[in-house]
């Protein structure tokens, strides 16, 4: 076996303790009764734990680099693959095992405790868990600028969105900073001089906003083969590529917010599915970045399904499912509502 085979080998290993991690979070936010907070914290820690002991094995340094000098012998997404492998060696290896823990202990703990805040707005109640949190944060971003040789926040970009450098966010934002407050003055006073957007009846109940989401699921492509929906204190998108796991929350004023929310994650959970199945379970199989996998939820959320074309479908299907009726649930003032601008 070549360097580069037993890395492929040992990087699926890490790929499957990564993905038992993943449905384990997911259960810890939707599944899992709240006494079994702390003990699920340590479960947790201890997977991200034998993640990391796997990635810093000193022998695995020893076959990236024996892989270096094969490289004439791979093909394209084997030579992008090792790279991708470097990338995950040289982060983990930044960072002390102790960290790696006490990091994964603060954010299940933050969590929780925000999951207990959030009814009543208590900021107090969660603050001195963030605060841990983001003191763990910023030893991270220390031990990473090091190794990087970046400053600390495009050490923690790196992660997220690999190569990316705040001088390029930058120039978008100041681009954006630019254009935006005058834009955005003219929307409002154009949308000021049209009829008043009416609204729609509260205490919609649970179960029609979670038909309707699983509807617009179905129409926009989601395989509920490989995937579910459920309902959590936030939505999010999680598990892996053949096992989707998306999220959302019901308001009762407005239905909208966990419609949109659904068809935000569906998009998330359609790219993760499409990811190359040749390359499951390698570092080059995986997400490029957070740039490209929200741009795949925001071209659906805010884009395609906010459309007058594909809101004219939708229309009748929300009426329909909510049982809607009344000037309200007519079609353009369905429409209005998904591009109202505040």
């Amino acid at each position: 076996m070549s360097a580069y085979q037993e890395l492929e080998k040992r990087f699926r290993r890490m790929a499957l303790i990564g993905e038992a991690g993943a449905i384990l979070h997911w259960d810890h936010a939707v599944m899992m009764p709240p006494g079994a907070a702390e003990r699920r914290a340590d479960v947790l820690a201890a997977i991200r734990l034998i993640h990391h002991e796997m990635t810093t094995d000193p022998a695995l340094g020893d076959l990236i680099s024996a892989a270096g000098e094969e490289a004439d012998t791979l093909d394209d997404w084997q030579r992008a693959n090792l790279r991708e492998m470097r990338r995950q060696w040289t982060h983990e290896n930044a960072l002390p095992a102790d960290l790696v823990e006490a990091f994964s202990l603060s954010c299940s703990r933050c969590e929780h405790a925000w999951r207990a805040a959030r009814p009543q707005s208590d900021f107090a109640a969660v603050r001195p868990y963030l605060e841990e949190v983001l003191d763990r944060v910023r030893d991270i971003a220390a031990a990473k600028a090091e190794a990087l040789g970046t400053s600390l926040y495009d050490a923690l970009l790196d992660q997220y969105e690999p190569d990316g450098r705040s001088a390029e966010i930058d120039a978008i934002f100041d681009d954006l900073a630019a254009f935006l407050p005058g834009f955005i003055d003219d929307v409002l006073a154009h949308q000021a001089s049209q009829p008043e957007i009416l609204p729609f009846a509260a205490g919609i109940p649970h179960d029609r906003q979670n038909a309707l989401g699983l509807r617009m699921m179905e129409v926009i492509g989601f395989d509920f083969h490989h995937g579910r929906l459920d309902v959590s204190a936030h939505p999010f998108s999680s598990g892996t590529p053949d096992d989707l796991r998306i999220t959302t929350r019901y308001n009762d004023e407005d239905f909208t917010e966990s419609l949109m929310a659904v068809i935000h994650e569906t998009g998330h959970a359609l790219y993760e599915h499409q990811l190359p199945a040749d390359w499951r379970r390698q570092p080059v199989g995986d997400a490029r970045g957070m740039a490209m996998h929200e741009s795949q939820s925001l071209l659906l959320e805010m884009q395609a399904c906010r459309s007058p074309e594909f809101l004219s479908f939708a229309a009748p299907v929300i009426r329909d499912v909510l049982g809607g009726v009344g000037t309200a649930w007519e079609d353009e003032n369905i429409r209005r509502h998904y591009a109202k601008v505040a």
